[in-house]
């Protein structure tokens, strides 16, 4: 049962990046915050490239690189128009810092914890996604790059994830910390879809027309 509850957390989250991705084409926007896609794409690097798991797990790391791939390359074309008070300098700039700052964190995280499965990052990034997800929505006032199944995809990718761990992992069941990441994840991902359902209709838009 733990691979399949994977697989499905894995199809789920690379549903969501592809809805990311279509979203921010038709939108002219990045649907995913910055300090969040820098720490996604550097897990999905180091834990494609540095650590790579057995299958099924390591064909899922390498679709997600790819996915966040194009993410990123939307970010660095569409970016600069959500920050105009940034030069065009000072945008990649912060790109730049801002990435390599998610990449040194994550690979120490995974020494410091002896954890080349890369669980804590895993989770730990999570959860900061979840949050940002709500402050892109509060900051840009606005559903650009952002849907339903969007929200949707991404809280039930983390929650099977969450649940193969928690039933199935030793390294859950000997830590206080994984169980709280699960739960609190969880919980802000049941606030994001709530808050952009009311924005969404707000716009005037059947949220669930909106792909």
């Amino acid at each position: 049962m733990y691979t399949q509850l994977m697989v499905g957390g894995g199809l789920f989250w690379s549903l969501t990046y592809i809805l990311i991705i279509r979203r921010g084409f038709k939108d002219k926007t990045f649907g995913m915050p910055l300090a969040a896609l820098c720490a996604n794409i550097s897990w999905e690097a180091i834990f494609s490239l540095i650590y790579p798991p057995s299958p099924p797990q390591i064909y899922i790391n390498y679709a997600w690189f790819t996915l966040d791939l194009i993410i990123v390359l939307q970010f660095l074309r569409f970016g600069k128009y959500e920050f105009p008070k940034f030069s065009i300098g000072k945008f990649y700039a912060i790109f730049s810092i801002t990435l390599f700052v998610a990449f040194v964190l994550i690979l120490t995280i995974t020494y410091e914890s002896h954890d080349l499965q890369g669980v804590y990052a895993a989770f730990g990034q999570n959860l900061m996604m979840s949050i940002l997800f709500i402050t892109m929505l509060s900051r840009r006032n606005g559903i650009r790059g952002q849907s339903m199944y969007i929200a949707l995809f991404k809280m039930l990718g983390t929650g099977a994830a969450s649940l193969a761990f928690y039933l199935y992992q030793p390294i859950s069941q000997n830590s206080i910390l994984l169980p709280s990441l699960y739960a609190s994840i969880f919980v802000v991902d049941v606030i994001y879809p709530i808050l952009l359902y009311r924005k969404i209709q707000e716009n005037k838009i059947l949220p669930w027309l909106r792909l």
